[in-house]
């Protein structure tokens, strides 16, 4: 019986999906029947709407087709004229030509002039604050070479106009406020003093005109005794001494890319510090020992005119041994008082030697230098060949630079250690003679 009931509910649920399923086909049957109908119509007015303009456009077709038939009757009326107009053109140029006839080399001469002029004006310290200085000569000169236009009397007329400005300028010394660059990139106002077209200066230092026309410091200021001058020059009246550079700034960038003492000794690298190491340790050794010899020099003339014997110097010492040994022989003594000149010449010739190895060895040391660095040199030549210049010259440089250094140390430690020795063989040459004389003098009390 359940299953019965089973099978009917099933039969009822397919019956009443299938009936639904109907309807929805019913309605989108009519859904496209319609729409159908619908572009039917459409389809039908426009057609109404092209037939109705077919008339339109037939009359617009043949209006527009006269206007590019017209258009063109222009166009050949036009090309006719161009045609027309560059034959009188060419024939205008040559009429031109014959016209100006040796005038057209006048202007050119005219032109190179004006341009040499142009380039003078550009780089001219007159010019400083006054950028449209060459105006006048910039329109002479695009003039000159213009073969459909000429100058003016009046333009031409700038030319030595502006010339003679450059050369009153030249004598003239003028302070004004300009806007200049530091180092640093900076930009500010100061008083600028310009020494005809020479040079520029202020605030105690010197300044170079760039190609864009703008003032700008100078990257390394020279020796110290040229900018010195630049404060006094400024604010002293009168006849006042001051650095200018004649080549308008060759000579003070010569001055930048000249190194400086630290730069130099990096050039003599390793052997250049070592061989000045011992610069140094050999002046300190001669300083010290020279110290040393001028106390005791002093102490033993001090003691020469003292009748009694003081054991802090040399002599003292040596004549305390002659007052302890009065009662032995002369042979004795004599070797007594030689015995103490022994003992004291070791502490009065101390670090003679190394100063003089020192003095000796640093020219080597210089020339090992030198070797090496011609030897890297060299290589350079072998890798890139001789086109730079400026490669070998840096090898070079460094090559001589340590041969510099070697013969730096060399001459005063060679001068120091002169005087050092004779300062000492002094000493010991009056011990010698102290020695001398009291032997002498025992030996005639001896024989009396």
């Amino acid at each position: 019986m359940k299953k019965l009931l089973t099978v009917a509910a099933l039969v009822v649920g397919a019956s009443t999906f299938a009936s639904a399923q109907q309807a929805d086909l019913d309605t989108l049957l009519n859904k496209v029947r319609q729409g159908n109908v619908t572009e039917t119509q459409e389809h039908k007015q426009r057609e109404q709407e092209f037939q109705a303009r077919k008339d339109q456009q037939q009359s617009l077709l043949a209006q527009e087709r006269r206007e590019q038939a017209r258009l063109e009757r222009v166009s050949a009326e036009l090309e006719t004229t161009r045609r027309a107009n560059e034959e009188e053109i060419t024939r205008q140029l040559e009429v031109q030509r014959n016209r100006l006839g040796q005038l057209q080399e006048l202007f050119g001469v005219l032109q190179q002039a004006a341009g040499d002029a142009r380039s003078v004006i550009s780089s001219s310290h007159v010019s400083i604050g006054d950028p449209n200085r060459g105006e006048g000569i910039n329109v002479l000169v695009a003039k000159s070479s213009s073969d459909s236009e000429l100058p003016s009397i009046d333009e031409i007329r700038a030319w030595p106009t502006v010339m003679i400005e450059e050369m009153i300028g030249s004598g003239e010394v003028k302070t004004f406020q300009q806007e200049v660059r530091s180092t640093d990139g900076n930009s500010h106002t100061i008083n600028l003093t310009r020494i005809g077209d020479f040079a520029v200066m202020g605030e105690g230092k010197f300044y170079v005109l760039k190609n864009d026309g703008a003032v700008e410091e100078v990257a390394r200021q020279p020796a110290s005794r040229f900018v010195e001058t630049v404060n006094a020059f400024q604010n002293g009246s009168g006849l006042t001494s001051v650095a200018i550079d004649p080549t308008r700034g060759q000579l003070l960038n010569l001055e930048v890319e000249k190194p400086t003492i630290q730069e130099r000794l990096d050039q003599g690298g390793p052997i250049g510090y070592l061989t000045l190491a011992l610069g140094a340790i050999g002046v300190l050794m001669a300083v010290v020992q020279f110290a040393y010899l001028a106390a005791v020099k002093g102490k033993v003339k001090k003691q020469i005119r003292s009748e009694q014997a003081n054991t802090n110097n040399p002599l003292g010492r040596v004549l305390a041994v002659y007052e302890n040994n009065r009662n032995v022989d002369v042979e004795t003594l004599e070797l007594k008082l030689d015995e103490a000149i022994l003992k004291e010449t070791p502490a009065l010739e101390r670090f003679l030697t190394l100063i003089k190895l020192i003095s000796a060895v640093a020219p080597l040391f210089g020339l090992l230098g030198t070797v090496t660095g011609m030897i890297e040199t060299f290589q350079a030549i072998t890798l890139f060949g001789t086109g730079d210049p400026t490669m070998m010259a840096g090898g070079i440089s460094a090559a001589l630079m340590t041969t510099v250094e070697g013969l730096v140390v060399a001459i005063p430690t060679l001068l120091l250690h002169s005087f050092v020795a004779g300062m000492s063989k002094s000493v010991i040459h009056i011990l010698e003679e102290q020695s001398a004389g009291i032997i002498a003098v025992h030996a005639e009390k001896e024989n009396g």
